[in-house]
Parts: C-alpha cells; sequence; structure tokens
C-alpha cells in the first residue's frame, strides 16, 4: 500500500498482547543508501530508554489503528545493534533537501515521499518547484529509479532526454493516405475495365 510519509509520523504503536497504545512514532530512520526507512525513532512516557526505536521488520502489521507489534519488547535503543546505529548517526532526511537534474539545473525542494509499506521504501519524492517555474507546475513527483545520486548537500536525477523535431519533408513523403486512390492504378483500372 502506498501511502504519504507524513502518514507515519505520530503514527500510534499498538501492543498486541496488551491492546493499548505503548508509543507513537517520530522521525524515521532513512538509509540514503536504498532510500529504505529501517526503523522510526519513538516517543512516550512507557519507554525505558531514550532515543527507543522500532524497527519496521518488527511491525507485525499497519492498519488505521497504527503500528501493530507484539509487545514493549521490540523496541530498541540506537545502541544495540551496530547498523542501525551507522544509518542513525547520519540523520538523513529527504525533506528540505534540494533537488538538481544532472545537467545542474534546480528542479525545487522535497517537501514530502509516499512510502511503499509492504518494504518500507520511498518510492516517490513530492517535489516543490521554485517560485518562477511553479506557474505551469507547482510540484514534481520523482520515482525512485529516477535518482541518480544522493549526496549529503542534493539530490541528483536524470535529466529529460531531448525529443528531436521530425524533418517533416520525410514524413509528409513517408506516408499515404489509404483513403486516397493512386491515380496511376485507378488510370491503369480504367483501361483494362475497356
Amino acid at each position: 500500500m502506498l501511502l504519504s510519509g507524513s502518514r507515519l509520523i505520530n503514527a500510534p504503536v499498538m501492543g498486541l498482547q496488551t491492546g493499548s497504545e505503548l508509543a507513537r512514532t517520530g522521525h524515521p530512520v532513512i538509509n540514503p543508501h536504498t532510500l529504505e526507512i529501517i526503523a522510526y525513532e519513538l516517543t512516550g512516557a512507557l519507554l525505558s530508554s531514550h532515543p527507543s526505536l522500532l524497527r519496521v521488520i518488527d511491525v507485525r502489521e499497519f492498519s488505521d489503528i497504527g503500528l501493530i507489534v507484539d509487545s514493549s519488547d521490540e523496541f530498541v535503543a540506537v545502541d544495540d545493534i551496530i547498523k542501525l546505529e551507522e544509518v542513525y548517526n547520519l540523520h538523513f532526511s529527504p525533506v528540505g533537501m534540494p533537488v538538481i537534474d544532472e545537467r545542474r539545473h534546480k528542479l525545487g525542494k522535497v517537501d514530502g515521499y509516499t512510502i511503499d509499506t509492504s518494504g518500507f521504501l520511498i518510492q516517490q519524492l513530492s517535489v516543490r518547484r521554485p517560485f518562477f517555474k511553479s506557474f505551469n507546475n507547482t510540484q514534481l513527483l520523482i520515482h525512485r529509479t529516477q535518482i541518480t545520486e544522493i549526496n549529503d548537500k542534493e539530490i541528483i536525477v536524470h535529466s529529460r532526454a531531448e525529443i528531436p523535431e521530425p524533418a517533416l519533408d520525410t514524413i509528409r513523403d513517408a506516408y499515404t493516405n489509404p483513403f486516397r486512390k493512386n491515380q496511376q492504378a485507378d488510370h491503369t483500372e480504367r483501361e483494362s475495365s475497356s
């Protein structure tokens, strides 16, 4: 299921054993190399360590009431898992990052993203256009396959391919109208019938 990334921020984390809210989600921990959300930082009074994280692989289900986990035993501290700690310390968030194309033309800034909840992958970036370019399009949607590079300062996407102008002389002569009879063929048909 695709949904806005902002919908999973401040979402309730429900415990299956108790049937009650255990915490709420905070900032996502995003791997900038794969644009995968690997965990969510948690907020709440019942948390034993600060910051506490919920890995997305420990989420049993996502529903209308929030993220459902078995129990609060699924919550981990930042330094419990080395790989998780490395990505957490990057503090990466695509929101607010400038987006440029390969030709160094500024396209705008990321103001949101869409997540596929089956794998918690960021599928699309929503880019707000600069003021002078926003008269035609106020927003761009950029699919993850269009991204060529993500660095500390910006997100680089593929440039649009130039569409060559067709040569009118070759096109005009290349096609024949199937509804218009060829004059020479029409002339030979009259001669053969007489």
